[in-house]
């Protein structure tokens, strides 16, 4: 995962609400996985994939595979918090996306995210290959940032 900053294209900005505090008096460790599925949702359609309630680009079916988060400083009651989320690779039928969230006013790192999803058939539930148009999107979008593996052309 890099934390070159440069490379995202995309912000969120978030403020912490009270009821998304912990006993501790800290951010619960399962809001950062909400906080970074917003920021991503908001990613897609800066990004121009048509979106709505059920998927992405219409008939598609996409899931969540894997995701995983580093917890590196802790959020509380009223920060605010920058999400940078990029598409950092599209493979076969999974791309990955890569978010860091910084702490506004303090300007350090609170955690970071790698969340992984696959394409799916929505009539079988099968892995279906990336579309190339969203490949030429993300890579447009992403000024060529991001590890694209493009389908072979038979010829």
């Amino acid at each position: 995962m890099t934390s070159d900053l440069s490379k995202f294209k995309h912000t969120y900005q978030i403020r912490v609400r009270n009821y998304e505090i912990d006993w501790q008096g800290i951010v619960h460790n399962g809001n950062y996985l909400l906080y970074f599925e917003v920021a991503r949702v908001e990613y897609f359609k800066l990004a121009g994939l048509e979106i709505d309630e059920r998927a992405i680009t219409g008939k598609t079916k996409i899931v969540v595979v894997r995701n995983e988060i580093d917890y590196l400083s802790q959020a509380t009651y009223d920060d605010e918090l920058t999400i940078y989320t990029r598409i950092a690779a599209i493979k076969n039928s999974s791309f990955i996306c890569e978010a860091v969230m910084i702490h506004a006013e303090k300007n350090i790192v609170v955690a970071k995210n790698v969340c992984v999803h696959a394409w799916l058939n929505p009539e079988t539930n099968t892995a279906s290959p990336v579309p190339t148009e969203i490949r030429k999107r993300i890579n447009e979008f992403e000024e060529g940032n991001a590890a694209i593996q493009w389908p072979s052309i038979d010829v």
